[in-house]
């Protein structure tokens, strides 16, 4: 659907509409979008008071005291006094009444391309907008269809919930791990964790029979259901105490853990 409302947008069916030139089927189509969608309601309300503005500028008052003070710059042109050889000939009122026009045309263009130079501003805003507006729907659809596959994985029925809750050295430590053995994914949920002195982080290791491998790191600061690493054959999850920059934790830190056998 919001293919569709971007080529509205981008079609010229709104112009056509605000001018009365549309048929009584765009005109349906038109109304449709206006009223079922804000982004094309917006656009509409911004051509409309474009299209005001464009006809107010048409009639733009030109004001009063402009053309009194030509006439009296006029008239004190002619007082000064100069000596010639020649008979002096007055100037003919339809030469004085045509410079104040091209005077007062002159001004009057000047005020219309200030309006219409405005108008384009405003215009390119609208554009920008719109372009940004499209911009955030297509970031917001994004975010929902990665959530939509989050909640997908979590209600799969292969999926299993593990829930990690920290023992007497970090008792209010609880995370949740969602495996799922048929789609070979591991997801960790961080729900709340201690605080730690600034050298050490909370990490999260898979027990094998043979070993243990560390999965990454946990942080409280991102707070979202994120992948882990699936490990075939996992016997438990833990989650121990690490010192930053040392990759290999092999003291005795380990803060929870849960088994994953309990759920076959």
């Amino acid at each position: 659907m919001e293919t569709k409302l971007h080529s509205f947008l981008n079609s010229n069916l709104l112009n056509k509409y605000l001018v009365g030139e549309t048929s009584s089927e765009e005109t349906k189509e038109v109304e449709y979008y206006i009223n079922n969608f804000p982004e094309a309601a917006k656009a509409y309300d911004k051509l409309q008071y474009n299209l005001e503005l464009i006809a107010k500028a048409g009639a733009v008052d030109v004001p009063k005291n402009v053309l009194a003070n030509i006439l009296d710059a006029l008239e004190e042109s002619n007082d000064t006094k100069v000596i010639q050889l020649v008979q002096n000939r007055k100037t003919p009122w339809y030469s004085i009444a045509a410079s104040a026009a091209a005077i007062l045309f002159a001004v009057t263009s000047f005020m219309l391309y200030q309006k219409n130079q405005n108008l384009s501003n405003e215009n390119n805003v609208v554009v920008d907008e719109i372009f940004d507006l499209r911009s955030d729907i297509e970031n917001n659809n994004a975010k929902l269809d990665e959530l939509s596959r989050e909640l997908n994985k979590l209600n799969d029925p292969d999926a299993r919930k593990y829930v990690i809750n920290g023992n007497d050295r970090a008792k209010d430590l609880k995370t949740v791990a969602y495996i799922n053995p048929v789609e070979k994914t591991s997801m960790i949920d961080v729900i709340t964790l201690p605080k730690l002195p600034k050298d050490q982080h909370y990490e999260i290791w898979a027990e094998l029979q043979d070993r243990m491998v560390n999965l990454g790191i946990l942080d409280e600061s991102d707070r979202k259901l994120r992948p882990i690493p699936y490990m075939e054959d996992a016997l438990a999850l833990s989650i121990k105490i690490g010192n930053k920059g040392d990759a290999n934790n092999t003291t005795d830190t380990e803060v929870a853990e849960v088994s994953l056998k309990e759920k076959e």
